[in-house]
């Protein structure tokens, strides 16, 4: 079995520094301000080549129910109770604080083994606040550095007795990040679960479809905009296929997008978006699709990933069929790039549809990796091109010679003509339109690239 390590500790003491080190890659957004993660994350770590799954937490507040601070306290907890053993790191500049030995009591009652972590410990003074730890009665502290990697061997033995049976193997490997992704334009071939992100603007219930979609509440949700601040990754399996869902942080105008964390959990979500293989588009029903809705839907059409459009909150909407009027007719209106895309009428709250709205993304990730035979894709064309020939440009025919799909996700094809540069858009929109509705590839991204180079094998090479 894989041993689980969660980080617990008051806010501001360097637990995601600690996290994105032992994981070594930048997964949890790092800030001096406190309070930055608010739910927990897990990644793959490594220490001395032993592998063992990592648990991000919230910081750790005795704060008053209701608030905030007690939501991302509950994460903590739940997130321990996942646990094999509990790393509690206080800061080894300040010494060990009021609030450091409360949380201690706390976790010496849950039963966990606990290994208390002095982080920033660099240089004679770090070094010596750092056996304050001593006083919290739970062994001897591990002096680290998490920003300048210092004392991971002695942190490595603290973890040795918990974390080196068994190791990991690489069919149960659980990671914070997408696995197998090749992001370098080669063909991917499909592998592992499918991934899943959900996005959107601010308060448009995201998060709360994440824990409706997942049956618990594993990421923290609220009345106010932005509490999301990272891409939360989780594994999941609906009806026996597995998914690994990304929630993300709502998506503002850039003019408005002000403060340094805020740009931070945007390039995040950017980056869920750039890896994910389908994207729920999350929209308030009671607003329908506004300007910046449209934006974002632009953006994961431009980077080709599958769309489905979630709109939430329709249980609030009193006349349902002219409201799902309403919304078909802008989408189709606004979004003319892709032709067709899902859209499902959701509950977040109640739970309406999400079975239906999960239909939705597996049709779309089907379509997403669609391949048309060259042969087939080529007496299609002659019939299209027979039915409606290109337009003749300064007096000269334009031949449309032959048509091969070069990869899908999404589907991708090279049209050769007599004169690439020639073809009108509109011919091309024509050409791609055919292709949504006699091979049933509406609702994902097309790429059509022209190329001049003759067809050795077409008779006509005028």
């Amino acid at each position: 079995m894989i041993a689980t390590v969660a980080i617990l500790g008051r806010p501001n003491v360097g637990k995601s520094t600690l996290f994105n080190r032992l994981v070594g890659k930048r997964l949890a957004i790092v800030e001096p301000e406190p309070g930055v993660t608010r739910d927990w994350k897990e990644g793959e770590a490594q220490l001395a080549g032993v592998r063992f799954r990592l648990l991000d937490t919230p910081g750790l507040e005795d704060a008053k129910a209701g608030t905030i601070e007690a939501s991302m306290r509950v994460q903590a907890e739940r997130a321990l109770a996942l646990a094999d053993v509990a790393l509690l790191v206080f800061d080894g500049r300040e010494g060990i604080t009021p609030l450091d030995s409360h949380f201690a009591n706390w976790l010496r009652t849950t039963g966990k083994p606990v290994i208390i972590v002095a982080n920033k410990s660099e240089g004679r003074e770090g070094l010596a606040r750092a056996m304050e730890g001593f006083s919290l009665g739970l062994g001897e502290p591990v002096a680290i550095s998490a920003e300048h990697g210092e004392g991971m061997a002695a942190l490595y033995e603290a973890l040795a007795p918990y974390i080196e049976p068994g190791g990991l193997d690489d069919t149960t490997a659980i990671t914070g990040d997408f696995d197998g992704l090749v992001d370098d334009g080669e063909e991917e071939v499909p592998t592992g679960p499918l991934r899943l992100a959900i996005v959107g603007r601010p308060n448009v219930g995201k998060s709360t479809l994440v824990n409706c979609l997942l049956g618990e509440e594993r990421v923290l949700t609220g009345p106010e905009p932005g509490v999301t601040r990272d891409a939360i990754p989780v594994d999941w399996s609906h009806d026996g296929r597995p998914v690994r869902l990304v929630d993300t942080a709502g998506l503002r105008r850039r003019s408005q997008v002000v403060a340094r964390i805020e740009r931070m959990s945007v390039e995040a979500t950017e980056r869920a978006v750039r890896l994910a293989e389908v994207v729920v588009l999350v929209v308030d029903s009671t607003v329908m699709l506004e300007r910046q809705d449209l934006t974002i839907a632009r953006h994961v059409v431009e980077e080709g990933r599958a769309l489905v459009i979630a709109a939430n909150k329709w249980d609030l909407i009193d006349d349902p069929a002219a409201a799902l009027a309403l919304l078909n007719d802008r989408i189709e209106r606004s979004l003319p790039q892709i032709k067709g895309v899902p859209t499902v009428t959701v509950s977040a709250l109640t739970g309406a549809n999400k079975d239906r709205l999960m239909r939705a993304v597996f049709r779309a990730y089907e379509v997403w990796n669609k391949r048309v035979p060259t042969g087939e894709l080529n007496r299609w064309l002659a019939d299209l091109t027979e039915r409606h020939p290109p337009p003749a440009v300064r007096g000269r025919a334009l031949r449309l010679r032959y048509m091969t799909q070069t990869k899908a996700r999404p589907p991708t094809f090279v049209l050769f003509a007599s004169r690439p540069d020639s073809v009108p858009d509109s011919y091309l929109r024509y050409v791609e339109n055919g292709l949504r509705r006699d091979f049933g590839l509406d609702g994902t991204p097309i790429r059509i690239s022209l190329r001049g180079s003759d067809n050795p094998y077409a008779p006509d090479r005028n």
